[in-house]
């Protein structure tokens, strides 16, 4: 492709995001997804016409909420991809407990859900085309996810924690060990949206030893499965959460060091939860998704 088409191109593709802004958001559906006997509720963002569509997963952040990530299942049902999104086991409606496994578990749950032959004819899906990311919490759990399953091929995070370096920071960094603390602590039940799993608090994990952390969560031990797949990395020069120094660009270098081809990493002028920026994030991860399902066809 000639580069100022290119150029061109992508313009052309942030006006539709950027119009697509201005008229009434899409509305999505109430989903439930059984992971095992525990109810997930979540939302479906369907694209209109007769389909089938791509389908994007986009995990939340650490609460996250019970509605959209980022604005980012409204944009990307503008632009042709079906998204659902969900709550992990033990956050806001959903049923169960808090932990990094069973938000794994809650992953697969939700890939189940979108080969169900029922939803795949209510939610429009092309079920050879789903993919996966997440924001965060969400970004990691995406990565870590991917680590385990050769399956998938592609997958994307926002601002997305590596697992292994928070705690090992966690636990050098006193400070940051007081504000992480006190953050689980507001977001926690009954007060808050998150019914912590016995263990599953930092300070917890802490005690038990972070050798008994399961590697996948810790990205950089993942590289060397990770770095055959296509991934896009995004971060923000003013989060001062998953800072690009320690957490995206060394996560990125070790992708590099197993010879990964397929990594792109994008950086916006921007803080952790991209309020500045979230048209051209939107058109940044929309034209990346394109080209994975191009790549796919």
């Amino acid at each position: 492709m000639r580069p100022i088409f290119k150029v061109f191109l992508t313009f052309g593709l942030f006006l539709t995001v950027l119009a697509a802004s201005q008229v009434q958001a899409t509305v999505p559906r109430d989903v439930t997804i059984d992971n095992g006997g525990v109810l997930l509720k979540g939302k479906f963002y369907v694209c209109e016409g007769l389909g089938p569509f791509p389908t994007v997963i986009i995990l939340h952040g650490m609460p996250g909420n019970d509605t959209d990530v980022l604005g980012l299942g409204n944009k990307l049902s503008e632009a042709g991809l079906n998204t659902l999104t969900f709550n992990y086991s033990g956050t806001y409606q959903s049923q169960g407990q808090m932990n990094m496994e069973n938000a794994q578990k809650d992953i697969q749950a939700a890939f189940d859900f979108l080969h169900r032959q029922e939803n795949i004819a209510t939610y429009k899906i092309d079920a050879a085309r789903i993919l996966l990311g997440g924001d965060c919490f969400g970004g990691g759990m995406a990565m870590a996810y991917a680590a385990s399953h050769p399956e998938i091929s592609s997958v994307f995070s926002v601002a997305g924690n590596d697992h292994g370096e928070f705690l090992r920071e966690y636990i050098r960094n006193p400070e940051m060990k007081k504000m992480i603390d006190d953050m689980f602590a507001a977001v926690a039940a009954p007060a808050g949206p998150v019914r912590f799993a016995p263990g599953a608090l930092p300070k917890e994990i802490a005690e038990a030893g972070i050798d008994k952390l399961n590697p996948i969560f810790d990205l950089r031990k993942s590289a060397p499965t990770l770095a055959q797949k296509d991934i896009l990395l995004i971060g923000g020069w003013n989060d001062r959460q998953v800072t690009i120094e320690q957490f995206v660009l060394p996560f990125y270098r070790a992708l590099e060091k197993e010879k990964a081809n397929n990594v792109k990493i994008v950086i916006f002028q921007d803080g952790h939860d991209f309020k500045n920026s979230r048209a051209e994030l939107a058109v940044t991860l929309i034209e990346w998704l394109k080209t994975i399902l191009e790549k796919k066809s």
